[in-house]
């Protein structure tokens, strides 16, 4: 990372203040739930239901059926794209962020090369093209029927091949509110109805980066977005940016009229699904997570949701439904304040009217997680 020692310096607590403004997350935002998956460059979606926990958390009046209708409509879709991991993107954001990805997407096949000796990739992308053109197909289907054409080839090489090289989207209706289905999947194309856009320069998505996540360092939006060699697109468009410092002198970028709130701006609670947007879109996480909870929201394989307070990662939280019930149940990693915890109750209570209607609840404490 870059080092400045000129720079005015953003404390972590300014850091955070202004990647919550951008991320909706100081206050709820009046806006559809359409125009907030532009403005965030996408949700986190590897799951079904953490767009729509994600949003409930930063919009006014939000209705999940509003997400799921555009998402029905095809006004938003789910796909593949930044770190190689599934994302809610508006139907634009889907034909223009994929092709910006795109080389990302081929390098991971470098993994999986043993798998695939023999395998001409640009007949198995034609091949795929042809088949879930014809009809959305699972993985499984796919697998099986790439396998007729290599029979000696790893199956799993042959469906992540035919992933990495098409953009292929989840039809629905999965990933509908209270209706999801297997995944099944068709190209970007087809689905929308156009054209992929060619490769784009990363100019524009730079400037959207640091609307949505910024301030931040060329490192940042290179964690964010799983692409390598963004310096130089930093430096074309540093004319047009102000640059700052953070407390260890790392150079961080921003728009010159961006919200940067005062360091004591008061951060409501906030309970955010695993995944969201705020706590993978950096390399230094630190604006969000203190050193000492880093890690805290994983074991193994599985991620936790997390509960924000005062700003900072302060625990997790879980939700057990059964039928018409529900109970949610968080985690703090400390002792929390009366005031703190009537907070995220307040908090839980919202969410889960949002999500749930009249569906009867309980909220509870459990047990403070251990390192």
């Amino acid at each position: 990372m870059t080092k400045t020692s000129t720079a005015p310096v953003l404390s972590a607590r300014e850091l955070n203040r202004a990647t919550l403004d951008r991320q909706l997350l100081l206050r709820r935002t009046a806006m559809s739930a359409t125009d907030a998956v532009e403005h965030l460059v996408g949700l986190q979606a590897q799951n079904v239901k953490p767009p729509y926990y994600a949003l409930a958390a930063r919009l006014e009046g939000f209705d999940p059926e509003e997400l799921s209708t555009a998402m029905d409509a095809r006004e938003v879709v789910r796909i593949v794209t930044m770190r190689s991991t599934i994302h809610t993107h508006t139907a634009d954001d889907c034909l223009t962020l994929r092709p910006l990805v795109q080389a990302a997407r081929e390098r991971e096949l470098h993994g999986f090369r043993k798998g695939l000796v023999g395998v001409d990739l640009d007949r198995l992308a034609s091949i795929s093209r042809e088949l879930v053109e014809a009809e959305p197909r699972t993985m499984k289907q796919l697998r099986e029927a790439l396998l007729v054409e290599w029979p000696d080839a790893d199956p799993l090489a042959l469906a992540v091949a035919a992933r990495c090289r098409l953009p292929l989207v989840q039809v629905t209706p999965r990933g509908l509110w209270g209706r999801s289905g297997q995944v099944a999947l068709t190209t970007a194309e087809h689905w929308l109805g156009r054209p992929a856009e060619p490769v784009p320069a990363p100019d524009a998505t730079v400037l959207r980066y640091l609307a949505a996540f910024g301030p931040a360092s060329v490192m940042d939006m290179q964690a964010w977005a799983g692409l390598t060699r963004l310096r130089e697109v930093f430096e074309r468009l540093r004319p047009q940016l102000v640059t700052f410092a953070d407390e260890r002198g790392v150079e961080l970028f921003d728009l010159p009229d961006a919200p940067r709130p005062d360091a004591d701006t008061p951060a409501p609670a906030r309970l955010l699904p695993e995944f969201d947007n705020l706590l993978l879109s950096h390399a230094d996480r630190s604006r969000v997570v203190s050193p000492e909870y880093r890690g805290r929201t994983w074991q193994g394989n599985q991620a936790h949701c997390a509960l924000l307070v005062d700003g900072f990662l302060e625990g997790v939280w879980r939700l057990e439904e059964t039928g018409d019930r529900a109970v949610l149940t968080i985690e703090p990693f400390g002792t929390l304040t009366p005031r703190q915890r009537e907070e995220a109750v307040e908090e839980a209570a919202r969410m889960l009217t949002v999500l749930r209607g009249s569906s009867s609840y309980d909220i509870r404490f459990g047990t403070v997680v251990r390192g």
